[in-house]
């Protein structure tokens, strides 16, 4: 497991621990809180107490960054200072935590030969160079994103799945992590489980005690950023319509209720 490095390392990890026994703890908030604890390091080596320059320097929004993308990334350090402010371990001020814009995306209607084109892009990535992160992305990309397809599950239940909530014997997932708080069982189409039993033999003989079913070369989930490049890339090898990974999951409702 991932360990803190800054000298704010025990505080986060008492917190850490305080979130988990109330429930609200999720690998969104600690892929988060890992890199402010990374930014803290590297930016202030210096510097032995929470300072508010840390906080906001953080917490600025980024050029590039939409508003909920934001929110989402400086939640968990709102929580975190507020955590330190009720101890008196903390003077600083939390940062403000953006109001949530509502979204007004339109999700795209694939058509049969966009989504067989889509597929064959991801059953034919490069095999060379010769390296590991290669090979991995390699037989990852096209059993992610099928199962997608195949499970309207959303894009963070798949990154999170964790190597034991994967019950390749009866074929259910067992998702802890959601929208929310809520965990359910989602139960595998048969052909689903054919893919992930053979991308699980592989990745047992490549990370034998890996923590998440896909896992990235360095043994964390997958990034949200790594689905958008991996998708956005592959879609637009064959297709020219806009569209993003999170249609999948659209997708697979609107077949539901037209059948």
């Amino acid at each position: 497991m991932q360990k803190y490095e800054s000298f704010l390392a025990p505080a986060m990890e008492s917190f850490v621990a305080f979130r988990k026994a109330s429930g609200r703890w999720n690998d969104c908030d600690r892929q988060n809180l890992h890199l402010f604890d990374r930014h803290c390091e590297v930016m202030f080596p210096w510097v032995l107490e929470l300072t508010q320059e840390m906080v906001d320097s953080w917490c600025r929004k980024r050029d590039s960054e939409l508003s909920n993308t934001h929110r989402g990334r400086i939640y968990v350090i709102f929580h975190f200072v507020n955590y330190l402010k009720e101890r008196n371990l903390t003077g600083i001020n939390a940062p403000t935590i953006p109001v949530k814009m509502p979204r007004t995306y339109i999700p795209h209607a694939f058509t049969d030969d966009e989504l067989a084109n889509f597929f064959r892009a991801c059953d034919n990535l490069p095999a060379t160079p010769r390296k590991r992160d290669v090979l991995l992305r390699r037989i990852t990309v096209p059993v992610f994103f099928r199962l997608l397809y195949s499970s309207g599950i959303r894009l963070n239940e798949a990154r999170w799945l964790r190597a034991d909530d994967v019950n390749l014997e009866n074929g259910v997932l067992n998702v802890r992590h959601s929208k929310g708080s809520s965990q359910h069982f989602v139960v595998l189409h048969d052909t689903m489980m054919v893919l992930m039993n053979r991308y699980d033999s592989t990745m047992r003989v490549l990370y034998p005690e890996r923590e998440y079913f896909f896992s990235s070369a360095r043994g964390f989930c997958l990034s949200s950023q790594w689905v958008v490049v991996n998708f956005r890339k592959l879609w637009a090898i064959h297709n020219t319509a806009h569209a993003v990974a999170y249609d999948l999951r659209h997708n697979y409702a609107i077949e539901n209720i037209n059948q």
